[in-house]
């Protein structure tokens, strides 16, 4: 069934939206005092990432998110128009500035710290969820993050078991995962890196076989799928059927943001496309590799092709 001119499947996406500011230290980092390097500005926000590397993949996608009225909202739109994004959905308010994430990446691309702000997304409220609950009723699957409020992702949740719609969660931050930690039962897949994994899991992480066993307890309360992130070490899963490790792809890093939210999108297109656990994995890995050696946050060449050219068997 089509909603509002939506052809099935399609993939119904929600979270932040904004611009990303990163500025990457070309020496040693000082502290209080000024240090040479590169700066850089793209549009970005964890969901909207995630759309953006589904619909370069070819999946159809539908966003929900909130920007202001000014130039950033604007330019969030046509960047999304141009990659092919549906934001029919996107709530524009005059109230509230787009968000923001401004990141301090030292010479290896790592990130050191970052702020963000995220106060567009109380638009996104359980009436505004219950409003389009239609969209969740006819995806083929949901794709969150927790920047949305503890409310909203209820509402989500609680939509999605009603019409048996499958959720994945991307925690986005150590400081807002713990909104999933009530609703775990319910996710279908979930792809922590480390620090927000030890948050969910309630244990330390200290190397890839406590990373495993991390999974396994996500997997045990309920999780469908887990995928932590280990950064150059690759990535674990579990299921309730399966579990192992992906090494990472050999590739020049650039800038870590946005990987997590590639392979994230990778792991969704396996998945929809009925393609074993395993390999869905490792085409998230492919696409980890090709956004870590790029300087945005999306890779402009991600490719289905591109992503089988370089994956790791």
């Amino acid at each position: 069934m089509a909603h509002n001119g939506l052809t099935q499947p399609y993939v119904l996406v929600v979270g932040a939206a904004g611009i990303d500011s990163k500025g990457r230290a070309s020496g040693p980092l000082t502290l209080g005092s000024n240090t040479p390097g590169f700066v850089r500005v793209s549009v970005g926000g964890t969901a909207r990432n995630v759309a953006d590397n589904l619909a370069r993949l070819g999946v159809e996608t539908v966003l929900i998110s909130a920007i202001g009225v000014g130039g950033n909202g604007r330019h969030i739109l046509a960047n999304a128009a141009q990659v092919g994004i549906n934001t029919d959905f996107v709530i524009v308010s005059e109230t509230h500035h787009t968000s923001a994430y401004l990141a301090i990446l030292d010479e290896t691309g790592n990130l050191v710290m970052s702020v963000d702000d995220m106060e567009a997304l109380s638009c996104i409220t359980p009436q505004v969820i219950h409003w389009r609950r239609s969209l969740i009723k006819n995806a083929a699957m949901v794709v969150i993050d927790s920047n949305l409020s503890q409310a909203a992702i209820g509402s989500i949740f609680k939509a999605a078991k009603r019409y048996n719609t499958p959720v994945c969660a991307d925690p986005a931050s150590t400081t807002v995962a713990t909104r999933l930690k009530p609703h775990l039962s319910d996710v279908y897949m979930i792809t922590p890196n480390v620090p927000e994994a030890e948050v969910l899991a309630g244990r330390s992480i200290g190397d890839e076989n406590e990373a495993i066993t991390a999974a396994r307890a996500l997997v045990n309360a309920g999780v469908r799928i887990v995928i932590i992130t280990l950064a150059e070490a690759g990535v674990v899963y579990a299921s309730a059927s399966d579990s192992g490790r992906i090494p990472a792809v050999a590739t020049d890093i650039v800038d870590f943001t946005g990987a997590s939210d590639a392979l994230t999108a990778a792991v969704v297109f396996g998945l929809l496309n009925d393609i074993p656990l395993d390999e869905s994995v490792r085409l998230g890995a492919s696409a980890a590799a090709l956004t870590l050696a790029c300087s945005d946050t999306v890779c402009a060449e991600l490719s289905l092709d591109l992503l089988y050219d370089r994956l790791l068997i």
